[in-house]
């Protein structure tokens, strides 16, 4: 992640915070069986919550399951070093990031890459692994670049506080900043996001569920709906590259996804950019 103006600080903390004052177990939303769960995780009927980005329920959207294979037989490990296999050997984050701990992580997850089509399956594993090798750098780094220099404590927040001495840079596969985001993937996965953000540099499993945590509650809706690779642009650094503001950053992203779906075997699809 660069750093931030006032401006963009601001408006990328409206983008974060707006969706996570939805429920964070939006996908476990738990409607009575005639409600459906809608795209941000509250129960209702009509277009609104049974239509585009429905997870549960009698949904509009997406269409039915058609059975799509384990997520395993897509992520093959010859996709997985292809993307280490672009950096240099030293980098640490080469060793610490490994295909079989993301299909451990996975398991917290089973929604991924199996709801829709085959080919939906496929972009969204081709666009999950596109934005993480960007953030990254192919794997390379497990935190921010000069992320300690940088203040990501949004102040006077009740529900996911600043813990004295602790520092919430951008860690992990997706490179996700600021202790709101830090609050909510610990008490989704299980572990003190706030007081031991940390961890997510440091346990690689954690550090894959991180990524997956904000992925499934921020992004997958997207994906299942049909919205286009640029929509998850936007959902992850709309204030910072969205809009002309790094048009390089946004079409980097856009060649990660288009060299994947080519080795997973799908089209792209409409709307790559953002």
């Amino acid at each position: 992640m660069v750093g931030f103006n006032v401006v963009k600080r601001i408006t990328r903390f409206a983008i974060f915070f707006g969706t996570l004052l939805q429920p964070i177990l939006g996908q476990h939303c738990g409607c009575s069986p005639d409600l459906c769960c809608s795209r941000f995780g509250w129960c209702g009927t009509g277009d609104a919550y049974c239509g585009i980005g429905c997870k549960q329920g009698p949904c509009y959207y997406p269409p039915p399951v058609s059975d799509p294979p384990p997520v395993s037989d897509i992520l093959t490990l010859e996709f997985f070093n292809g993307i280490t296999n672009q950096t240099d050997s030293t980098c640490r984050g080469i060793n610490f990031y490994s295909r079989g701990e993301f299909l451990d992580a996975l398991k917290l997850y089973p929604e991924f890459g199996q709801e829709g089509t085959l080919d939906v399956s496929k972009r969204e594993i081709a666009a999950f692994f596109a934005h993480v090798t960007h953030e990254t750098r192919c794997f390379c780094n497990m935190e921010e670049v000069d992320g300690q220099s940088k203040d990501y404590c949004v102040a006077g927040s009740e529900r996911f506080p600043c813990v004295s001495g602790k520092q919430y840079y951008g860690r992990g596969p997706l490179q996700l900043p600021w202790n709101f985001n830090y609050g909510a993937a610990g008490k989704s996965i299980g572990f003190d996001g706030l007081k031991a953000p940390e961890t997510v540099s440091e346990d690689p499993i954690i550090s894959f569920e991180t990524a997956l945590s904000f992925w499934m509650n921020n992004v997958h809706s997207i994906i299942t709906s049909g919205e286009g690779f640029g929509a998850t642009i936007r959902a992850l650094n709309a204030a910072l590259e969205c809009n002309g503001a790094d048009p390089t950053a946004v079409q980097a992203r856009i060649n990660y996804y288009k060299r994947y779906c080519d080795q997973v075997g799908v089209s792209p699809g409409d709307n790559l950019t953002c």
